[in-house]
């Protein structure tokens, strides 16, 4: 694996890039409030097949990436970082994976830049028109959405990180027992107690506002596979059937019923073979 510094006007991100040279570039773009270790065990699986991975530290979780505007964490920012990225390592395009806040902006890159995108794989997040669609009709899914509320406001980072950050360790912890080590707790919750990082991550939230105007992504033309996990709380029934109908590309909807939200680590193995088969079929038409 190379460690590696990209700039980008005027921000530094921190990029891990790995796998073979010649490997078809996958771009693994991380969730809230991970970083780009959270593809420590679905990465290697992807190189044994084969494949590049490149998996940024994105905007307000690299410490030299970290505007303090509000504004300047909008998605159009978060997308135009993956494509810098993809630009300075000389990748025209690629195979593009995102968990969570990563998979929104994957959801974003595949809409608004379908030349760079050869395949997507969202994890545990639909497409956000299906999301806000089903926020403003489900009862359901505007309970799920309550905890939204919560992470815009602004006494949410003063929440987490007081008394010894013991909130913040919950939010790992509720993961599930074993699905993070004692080990990765501890290094997740040093990086976001770290000045600023915490409040930086948040404004993905506030930035973008999820409960109020339409975002407006558009259809979706690229190959898609969208992994659903049933037992988590944050996305509802209709936002996941909803998400099929801004894909006019391949579709594929896998739901796993017993694999939580934290899907990359703790069932790699599927994500794995999920993203290796969204590339073996657009081989096999390219």
């Amino acid at each position: 694996m190379t460690a590696t510094r990209i700039g980008l006007d005027g921000l530094v991100f921190d990029v891990d890039v790995a796998g073979p040279e010649d490997g078809e570039p996958v771009l693994l773009l991380h969730g809230f409030p991970h970083n780009k270790e959270s593809w420590t065990e679905t990465a290697p699986l992807l190189h044994a097949a084969g494949l590049r991975t490149v998996a940024p530290d994105q905007r307000g979780y690299s410490p030299d990436a970290r505007p303090a505007a509000v504004a300047d964490y909008r998605l159009p920012h978060l997308a135009a970082d993956a494509l810098g990225v993809l630009d300075a390592l000389g990748v025209s395009s690629a195979h593009v994976v995102g968990h969570d806040w990563g998979a929104a902006v994957a959801w974003y890159l595949a809409a608004r830049h379908p030349g760079r995108v050869r395949t997507l794989t969202a994890l545990a997040i639909p497409h956000l028109d299906a999301y806000q669609h089903a926020y403003r009709v489900d009862e359901e899914q505007q309970h799920s959405s309550q905890y939204v509320e919560f992470l815009v406001s602004d006494g949410a980072a003063d929440h987490f990180l007081a008394d010894g950050a013991a909130q913040l360790h919950a939010w790992f912890t509720q993961a599930g027992e074993g699905v993070l080590t004692d080990a990765q707790i501890a290094r997740y919750v040093a990086t976001h107690t770290a000045a600023g990082t915490l409040d930086a991550a948040l404004n993905w939230y506030r930035a973008n506002n999820l409960l109020g105007d339409p975002l407006d992504f558009g259809p979706v033309t690229v190959p898609t596979t969208f992994v659903y996990s049933r037992t988590d709380t944050a996305v509802s029934e209709l936002a996941v059937a909803k998400t099929e109908e801004y894909v006019t590309g391949p579709y594929r909807l896998l739901t796993l019923e017993k694999t939580s939200h934290w899907q990359p680590q703790q069932d790699p193995d599927t994500v794995a073979a999920e993203i290796l088969a969204r590339v073996r079929a657009y081989r096999q038409t390219h």
